[in-house]
C-alpha cells in the first residue's frame, strides 16, 4: 500500500472538487450585510404588512391573471439561484402604466405592467426582478431603516424597539415600506450591489446578463415612462462596465434571452390598458382598491347621495373638448383619457379594475371610434360593433332591437344591452348591467360610439344624465 504525502493528497482533494464543481469555488459575489434592527421574522411581517397595504393602494393583479401567473413561474425560476436568506418570496403584478418595479422587506416583489410593455425580451425582465430580489436579500430597505432611527433615537432602546406589534412600532417611529416610501428609493451604493448580485443570479439562471444594464439604461434614455423607476433605482454610473467585468470573471456560458411564454404574454399586456399613477392617486383618494380591484362605492368620498342609493350625478356640467367631438358631462365626474384617445367619463369611484385585472367601468360613459372594414351601412356597422364589444364580454346580449336615432341633427343608431357589471354587490356575488351604446356616423366613414354604463338596478336613476350628455354632444 503506497501511503501518499498529506499535501499531495490536500492537491488531489482540492482538483477532484473542481472537476466536480467547477462553479462552486468560483470567487463569486457575496451579499452584503450591515446594522439591521429587524429579526427575520420581524422584516417578514413588516413586508406582510406593507403588502396589504400596497393591495389597497394599487391595482394588484390577481393571482388567477396569466400575467401573474407568468410573473410568478419567472420568479421561482430566479429564486433557485438566489444566495442568503431563504425568504418567503412572492410575486404580483401591478396594473400600471408607467415603468417600475420595487420589492418589500422579506418577500414580495411587484412589477408593473408597464415594465412587462417595455422589456424587448425576458431576459431584460429576469434583469429587472434579479435585481430587484437582489434588494430583498441584501435586507436593503430595512438596513435603511435602521440606520435612520438609530441617528434619530440612539443605541439604547433598538433591542425593544420592535418587540410589539411591528406595523405599530414602525408607525410611531416614523417608518414605512410601502411602495413609493422612503425606504425603497434606493442609494446608488444599493444599486450597484443589487446589480452585481443580480448579474450572478441571471448567469446562473442561464439568462444574458447583460441585458440587466442594458434595460437599466433603455428606460433611462426613454426618460417620459420612467421617472418613478429612475428616482427609486438611481444611476450608480458605469452599470454595463461592472456588469460585463463580473460576468468575464465567470466561465463562459450559452445564454437565452426570450422564451415563447414571454412572446404570448407580452402580446397580452400590449392589449392592456393600464392604469396612469394620477388614476391610482385619484383612486386612492376614494378609498382605494377593493379585493376585486373595482371600488364599488361603499368606500372613500363619495358625492351626495351615493352612498346606499347609488352614483350621483351633477346637475353642473362643464365641457371635454375633445379633437374629434365635444361633449358636456357632470362637474362631480372625471375624465380619464386626453384630447387625441379613447376617452371615459365617469362618477368618483366609478372606475377601477375588474376581477381579471382589466381596465373596467362601473358606472360612467365610453367614447371611442370604430372603423369598419369595409364601406357598410351606419345599421351594419353598429352590429358588427355589437359582435365586437361581445367578444371581450360574451355574456353582452341586446334588449329589443336597435333603432335610428339623431343626435343634434345627425344620423345615429341606438340598442340596449345587458351584461356581467364588473362590480360585486355587498355579498360579493356579480350582478346586471344595463348598458345603452348610440353609435353616430362620422363624415370620413368612421363610426363614434358612446356607451352609457350603469348596474340594472341604477341605469334609470341615471338615464336623465346619460340622455343630457347626449343632448351636448357635437362632433367636429
Amino acid at each position: 500500500m503506497t501511503i501518499y504525502p498529506r499535501s499531495t493528497r490536500a492537491i488531489a482533494l482540492m482538483l477532484c472538487l473542481l472537476l466536480s464543481a467547477p462553479e462552486a469555488l468560483l470567487a463569486r459575489v457575496q451579499p452584503t450585510s450591515g446594522s439591521n434592527m429587524f429579526t427575520v421574522d420581524q422584516e417578514i411581517q413588516a413586508g406582510q404588512e406593507a403588502a396589504a397595504q400596497t393591495s389597497r393602494q394599487y391595482p394588484v393583479l390577481p393571482d388567477s391573471s396569466p400575467v401573474t401567473q407568468y410573473i410568478q413561474q419567472l420568479g421561482r425560476r430566479l429564486v433557485q439561484f438566489a444566495p442568503g436568506e431563504k425568504w418567503p418570496y412572492q410575486f404580483h403584478v401591478v396594473n400600471q402604466k408607467e415603468i417600475n418595479a420595487f420589492a418589500l422587506p422579506g418577500g414580495p416583489l411587484y412589477v408593473n405592467v408597464g415594465t412587462i410593455q417595455a422589456a424587448d425580451n425576458e431576459a431584460q425582465l429576469a434583469g429587472v426582478m434579479s435585481h430587484e430580489l437582489s434588494h430583498i436579500i441584501q435586507r436593503h430597505a430595512t438596513r435603511a431603516a435602521t440606520k435612520q432611527y438609530k441617528a434619530q433615537v440612539g443605541l439604547g432602546i433598538l433591542g425593544a424597539v420592535l418587540g410589539g406589534s411591528v406595523g405599530g412600532q414602525l408607525a410611531g417611529a416614523g417608518i414605512s415600506f410601502v411602495a413609493g416610501s422612503y425606504f425603497l428609493k434606493n442609494s446608488r451604493q444599493s444599486e450597484k450591489e443589487a446589480d452585481l448580485l443580480g448579474t450572478d443570479m441571471m448567469y446562473d439562471a442561464g439568462y444574458d446578463p447583460i441585458q440587466l444594464p442594458k434595460f437599466f439604461e433603455k428606460i433611462e434614455a426613454e426618460g417620459s415612462q420612467g421617472p418613478q423607476f429612475l428616482s427609486d433605482h438611481p444611476n450608480p454610473g458605469n452599470r454595463i462596465v461592472y456588469c460585463e467585468a463580473e460576468v468575464q470573471s465567470l466561465p463562459p456560458k450559452r445564454f437565452r434571452e426570450d422564451s415563447p411564454q414571454f412572446a404570448d404574454i407580452h402580446r397580452l399586456v400590449m392589449n392592456m390598458r393600464p392604469l396612469t399613477a394620477q388614476q391610482i392617486a385619484d383612486q386612492d383618494q376614494r378609498g382605494g382598491f377593493n379585493p376585486n380591484g373595482v371600488n364599488d362605492g361603499s368606500t372613500g368620498q363619495t358625492s351626495s347621495g351615493s352612498r346606499g342609493t347609488g352614483y350621483s350625478a351633477s346637475t353642473n356640467f362643464q365641457q371635454l373638448n375633445h379633437s374629434a367631438f365635444t361633449i358636456g358631462y357632470p362637474s362631480n365626474w372625471q375624465v380619464y383619457g386626453d384630447a387625441q384617445s379613447a376617452v371615459t367619463i365617469a362618477p368618483q369611484s366609478g372606475v377601477g379594475q375588474d376581477t381579471n385585472g382589466q381596465g373596467a367601468v362601473a358606472v360612467g360613459v365610453i367614447i371611442d371610434r370604430y372603423e369598419p372594414e369595409q364601406n357598410v351601412s351606419l345599421d351594419q356597422a353598429t352590429h358588427d360593433l355589437i359582435a365586437n364589444l361581445r367578444q371581450s364580454n360574451p355574456d353582452l346580449r341586446e334588449v329589443g332591437n336597435d333603432e335610428g336615432i339623431r343626435v343634434n341633427g345627425v344620423s345615429g343608431r341606438s340598442a340596449d344591452l345587458i351584461g356581467t357589471s364588473p362590480i360585486r354587490d355587498s355579498n360579493q356575488r356579480a350582478q346586471r348591467e344595463r348598458d345603452w351604446l348610440v353609435a353616430i356616423e362620422r363624415q370620413d366613414g368612421t363610426v363614434l360610439y358612446l356607451v352609457f354604463i350603469a348596474p340594472q338596478n341604477q341605469f334609470d336613476q341615471l338615464r336623465p344624465t346619460f340622455e343630457q350628455m347626449l343632448r351636448t354632444l357635437r362632433l367636429k
